[in-house]
């Protein structure tokens, strides 16, 4: 699995900016995260919910969201529980919520990708992808981020939850997920989970 870094150093000079507004495009990312957990909360909030991610693709063209229940943990084998815990793509309700919203979200980003992903001669733009990538998965942790600490997500399920980034068939680099955690995580997710990477390897 490829390893991706947050932190990676990328030559600005000479790549084309995006047509795309990121700061529009916060937004929407925003308000539609906002209307699926409400969504989630409304249909699932019976079931404890207690995780919610936003997850993108290695290629930058998607942003979904994902969430679990505790109602679900009791179903899973016990003996990977806490990979069914704090993996997105292991969570019950994975691609649901906001639907339209998050399509229309996909739509734009992949209209950028398609402009931009190739230069006049064909050749893959590299550093201009790498750079869309960075600000597009900065971006969604931003917002996870911001709306944590409007205590948006403890003010409807009434406690605090475990809230992620992560991007499908990639890893990041462990000292950026770390990061990652801490930033959108102060309470007891936060230690578990940095607990378990430790044993990540062994």
């Amino acid at each position: 699995m490829r390893q991706l870094s947050l932190t990676a150093t990328i030559d600005k000079k000479n790549i084309k900016n995006y047509n795309m507004n990121f700061e529009n495009l916060r937004q929407n990312i925003e308000d539609a995260t906002k209307k699926a957990f409400i969504e989630m909360f409304e249909k699932y909030g019976a079931d404890e919910i207690y995780g919610f991610a936003l997850y993108s693709d290695g290629d930058a063209m998607t942003v979904c969201p994902s969430t679990n229940t505790l109602k679900h943990l009791t179903t899973v084998d016990q003996n990977d529980l806490i990979y069914h815990k704090f993996e997105p793509a292991a969570w019950k309700y994975e691609a649901e919520g906001a639907d339209n919203e998050f399509d229309d979200i996909c739509t734009q980003l992949r209209a950028e990708l398609d402009e931009n992903e190739f230069l006049e001669n064909d050749e893959y733009n590299e550093e201009w992808c790498l750079k869309f990538q960075s600000e597009l998965y900065e971006t969604c942790i931003s917002v996870l981020e911001k709306l944590k600490n409007e205590n948006f997500f403890k003010n409807i399920v009434g406690k605090d939850i475990f809230l992620i980034f992560t991007v499908s068939d990639y890893e990041f680099e462990a000292k950026d997920l770390k990061k990652i955690v801490e930033r959108l995580n102060e309470n007891e997710y936060k230690t578990e989970y940095l607990t378990w990477m430790k044993t990540w390897g062994q």
